[in-house]
């Protein structure tokens, strides 16, 4: 095996702001890089078509390209039908301004999807993702779902009852190692019609642990007494790790990407860690030495 895929890296990763991420992702030897654009320099709303242009000709010039956006509202995702229009409209600019930066793909978390299909929840997320599926296949682009709040199987489950395939897939094996326990590889062979982007990252899975208290469900949250104490004295359900240290089996994961004919970014993913600089450029070698092979 033989990897071929270009490396990304999430400027935010850095945590010294866009300009300066964007000269570390190209010191530490990545081809592209992924930009959170929800809040702050980065809101859509506040970059203007001058500023756009601008910081495309500051990317390029650098020698780098840009694998896609992150457009994570939060807030439960989609689940919410009230927050809905609000988001939609949000998301489709931030989609606006990942094809003036020159990609096609915008990441997002949508929310648990829940097992009841009829519930209103469901509908509420379904009708948002439909919505922006839509509008991203007119533009010939993605809103890509990261992996990791529901098994691969079901998350296949909710993409097949859309429209179109504008809402697609961004893979996070770490994600599913960590929270549900799913399996990786057997994940990408049934989301592969679906794939569009990918993170790289690792972690372990400490115990078993409610989805719903990692990435929050809309009318839930609200614990008792016996439950705080109960989760405070089991410890941390999983542990975010470098590459190569955790439970994601990488040899496995990178042969049934390419099995599935997947050509697109492996970015690098680094949520915490004293120095994220020194283990994103770790996380650089690691994948090197896939390509070396």
């Amino acid at each position: 095996m033989k990897l071929t895929n270009k490396i990304g890296v999430i400027v935010d990763s850095f945590g010294v702001g866009v300009r300066d991420g964007l000269v570390k992702a190209k010191e530490v030897g990545a081809d592209g890089v992924q930009i959170y654009a929800v809040s702050g320099e980065m809101d859509p709303a506040h970059l203007s078509g001058t500023q756009r242009r601008e910081l495309r000709s500051y990317i390029e010039g650098l020698g780098l390209e840009v694998s896609a956006l992150c457009g994570d509202l939060a807030g439960h995702g989609f689940q919410d039908a009230e927050a809905n229009p609000a988001k939609i409209e949000k998301s489709k600019r931030i989609l606006d301004l990942a094809a003036e930066l020159g990609t096609n793909v915008v990441t997002t978390h949508i929310g648990i999807v829940p097992d009841d299909t009829g519930s209103r929840i469901y509908d509420s997320m379904q009708r948002a993702c439909e919505e922006l599926g839509v509008y991203a296949k007119s533009m010939n682009a993605y809103f890509a779902i990261e992996t990791g709040p529901e098994r691969a199987a079901h998350l296949k489950s909710f993409l097949d009852t859309l429209s179109t395939n504008g809402v697609s897939v961004n893979f996070d094996p770490a994600n599913m190692v960590m929270v549900t326990g799913d399996d990786p590889i057997a994940g990408v062979e049934l989301l592969r019609d679906f794939l569009v982007h990918t993170h790289v990252k690792d972690g372990k899975r400490l115990r078993p642990v409610d989805p719903r208290d990692v990435y929050g469900y809309l009318g839930y949250g609200k614990m008792d007494h016996e439950k705080i104490a109960e989760m405070a004295a089991s410890g941390a359900a999983f542990e975010e790790v470098p590459l190569g240290q955790g439970q994601v089996d990488f040899p496995a994961y990178f042969a049934a990407l390419q099995r599935i004919g997947y050509t697109g970014y492996l970015t690098i993913e680094r949520e915490v860690g004293a120095n994220p600089e020194e283990d994103i450029r770790q996380a650089v070698a690691f994948i090197k030495s896939f390509k070396e092979q």
